[in-house]
């Protein structure tokens, strides 16, 4: 059976996080150059002593600038002969021009989709030619072309052994591929350093810059660093996991909202002269994540470590936490104060499902309003007593522990799991149960009506009429959505089909606006 989730015809739909009493987790499923604006590494007198280095008397060493290669292990190359069909999917695919052994290689997925990055719509017949950058030879290994929505079909890709990505100190258990854009009427476009993990789909967005009068034939190269579990990084400055606000005179929110967007500062906090970026709420925990954690983890891990992610994000816009400080952002991209963002990075298909079912999620003690600030470490390199081990979730996830087990072994049994409603940029909420197919009523009608309207941009979305009957027309303009955002092909309007729905129509009703 071919292990491409993302692109089986049916497959299981993710179970999103019960938030009922008993406050249940979701169960393990059976099996151009933008150098990042690096922090200064904290020194081990500097450190908090619940976060120090594994070694004692040795100081973290410094993150990793885009000209510092990090000398680690690597991946042993295997010569593979050319192929006419998958040996997983058995589907006929493009014959590589490199040789390759597919009695023993590992294989990852990749879906590329490109985007004006004006307008944001789909730009067709881009070519898209992909090489390794784990091969000695310069030529192209693929050569794919987008369809009328702007994607690829799922292509397959060797990578290392999956047994890399479970156990720390392996080689580098993920290929990196460059791959380089051309549309008509376009820049050319660069990006080196896709990653591309065993048994799960690698999701490249692509945006491209129309062609500019004044500097014909220019271009843009762009590069991803690291994965923070193979690369070498700042550690994590210890905080309180709940901010002391009463009577400081700072401002904060009401209740706990997730934001459309957050502003992400991409470097240090004292670093002025770095970018902002405005990023959507979930694309930024997606990133994050694809970031942080290994996609070929446990489902279990995944989410566990995903509700953390959500659980900090959310503690620091809930308490203003720079903006009180006089910053002009969110959350910055340093692994010493937050996460790791990384600006046009992959995300990974198991990593953004997991996302799009439970974003609006987050931790709480008893008693507390503010989502709590829940910080981790590697578990490896890095120790941190009290707060999440990255490696040691992995392993529990391994042993069947469901993600809020997970959860409550590192951060206390009064951690739970809680929700919020308050959801900005979207028409309406869910509606509160699935719409399917025979439902009726204003939400069908609500639904079909966006739908139409991503319709008119994505030609692969049938149009329909929005006369709040959920029928087979109306089904099948679902699965055509839910292919083309990589959400489960179900036909079933459920969650996060309803909230992507509600994200897509939301940004084109945008670009209708802007374009006028």
């Amino acid at each position: 059976m071919p292990f491409y989730r993302s692109f089986q015809t049916a497959r299981e739909t993710s179970q999103r996080v019960d938030n009922n009493v008993n406050n249940n987790p979701p169960q393990p499923f059976p099996p151009m150059f933008t150098p990042e604006n690096l922090t200064p590494q904290p020194t081990e007198d500097t450190l908090p002593p619940q976060i120090q280095s594994e070694v004692p008397g040795e100081e973290m060493p410094d993150a990793k600038t885009p000209d510092e290669e990090i000398q680690e292990e690597s991946m042993p190359n295997e010569a593979l002969p050319d192929r006419e069909s998958s040996p997983i999917s058995g589907q006929s695919i493009p014959r590589p021009l490199y040789p390759v052994d597919y009695s023993t290689a590992s294989f990852g997925g990749l879906r590329i989709n490109t985007t004006n990055i004006s307008t944001h719509l789909p730009i067709e017949d881009a070519v898209i030619q992909i090489r390794s950058e784990d091969e000695t030879t310069p030529e192209a290994i693929e050569e794919i072309r987008t369809d009328a929505s702007g994607q690829t079909t799922v292509i397959e890709l060797p990578t290392p052994p999956l047994s890399y990505s479970e156990e720390s100190g392996s080689p580098r258990p993920y290929s990196k591929y460059t791959l380089t854009v051309r549309a008509r009427g376009y820049e050319p476009f660069q990006i080196s350093g896709t990653e591309i993990l065993p048994e799960v789909v690698a999701l490249q967005q692509v945006q491209l810059l129309p062609l500019s009068t004044t500097m014909p034939n220019s271009s843009e190269n762009l590069l991803i660093p690291e994965h923070t579990l193979y690369g070498v990084y700042p550690p994590k400055i210890a905080e309180d996991e709940v901010k002391e606000l009463s009577g400081s005179g700072e401002i904060v929110l009401s209740e706990v909202v997730i934001p459309e967007y957050v502003v992400v500062h991409d470097g240090t906090i004292t670093n002025t002269s770095a970018q902002n970026y405005y990023v959507r709420y979930r694309d930024y925990i997606k990133n994050v994540a694809s970031s942080e954690i290994y996609a070929t983890w446990p489902e279990a891990t995944i989410y566990a470590n995903i509700l953390a992610i959500q659980s900090f994000t959310l503690n620091r816009v809930y308490t203003e936490w720079y903006r009180n400080r006089g910053y002009n952002f969110t959350i910055t991209s340093s692994t010493a104060y937050d996460h790791k963002w990384i600006p046009n990075r992959n995300i990974f298909d198991t990593i953004s499902e997991a996302v799009d079912n439970i974003f609006n999620n987050y931790l709480s003690r008893p008693n507390i309003s503010q989502p709590i600030l829940t910080q981790y470490c590697d578990g490896k390199r890095v120790s941190c007593p009290g707060l999440m081990s990255q490696w040691g979730s992995k392993y529990l996830g391994d042993e069947g522990y469901t993600a809020i087990e997970i959860l409550r072994n590192y951060y206390g049994s009064s951690i739970f799991i809680n929700t919020t409603e308050q959801i900005s940029g979207v028409p309406s909420s869910y509606p509160g149960e699935p719409l399917s197919q025979g439902d009726r009523g204003e939400a069908v009608r609500q639904m079909q009506s966006q739908l139409n309207a991503i319709a008119d941009v994505y030609y692969n979305i049938p149009n329909i009429a929005a006369d709040s009957v959920f029928g087979p027309r109306t089904e099948e303009a679902v699965r055509a959505f839910q292919r083309q955002f990589n959400l489960s092909d179900t036909g079933i309007v459920d969650f996060s089909t309803w909230y992507k729905i509600s994200e897509i129509y939301v940004a084109i009703t945008k670009i209708a606006e802007y374009t006028r």
